[in-house]
């Protein structure tokens, strides 16, 4: 196989240069990380989605399953319990099924940012937990935190296949 041939063929356009304001560029930047993840874990076969690429466990599904779990946290204020274990799929889940899971979580998220008009304010917080950050910094970190999986995914599947690109 080429290395043009293991490139995805999908223009890679990025989140649009004109939104009208700083939320519209956070989610544009949000969703187009969240899409590069589950563009990554699409079409990767069992047992190869959910093999350690690195010595930490890190592979694809796990990415998925964790990255669903810090959306929920952030934006539909559900608590995580163990953050580890959020990286762990369990023997029962599939890709199809955590995909359809975390894409539903993005648009219940997403639901959630829209009614959000100042970026100021608090945060959706699980009770009990400390002080809610600013609905920016959460944008924000969503952002580095789905951007730096998103990394993970890109290198774990060069391994799998030879697949780079978006």
């Amino acid at each position: 196989m080429t290395p043009s041939s293991r490139s995805r063929k999908r223009k890679d356009t990025g989140p649009a240069w004109t939104a009208p304001d700083e939320k519209a560029t956070l989610v544009g930047f949000l969703d187009y990380l969240r899409n590069a993840i589950a563009d990554k874990v699409a079409d990767v076969p069992e047992p190869q989605v959910r093999i350690a690429g690195v010595p930490s466990g890190t592979n694809l599904l796990g990415l998925v399953k964790h990255l669903t779990a810090v959306e929920r946290f952030y934006f539909l204020e559900e608590p995580i319990t163990d953050i580890r274990r959020t990286f762990r799929p369990a023997r029962e889940d599939t890709v199809a099924g955590l995909l359809a899971g975390y894409r539903e979580t993005t648009a219940q998220a997403n639901q959630i940012i829209e009614t959000w008009t100042d970026l100021t304010q608090p945060a959706p917080r699980p009770p009990g937990r400390s002080l809610a950050p600013s609905q920016r910094w959460v944008l924000v970190h969503m952002i580095e935190e789905t951007g730096r999986h998103a990394g993970h995914a890109d290198i774990l599947r060069e391994q799998i296949d030879g697949s780079t690109g978006r």
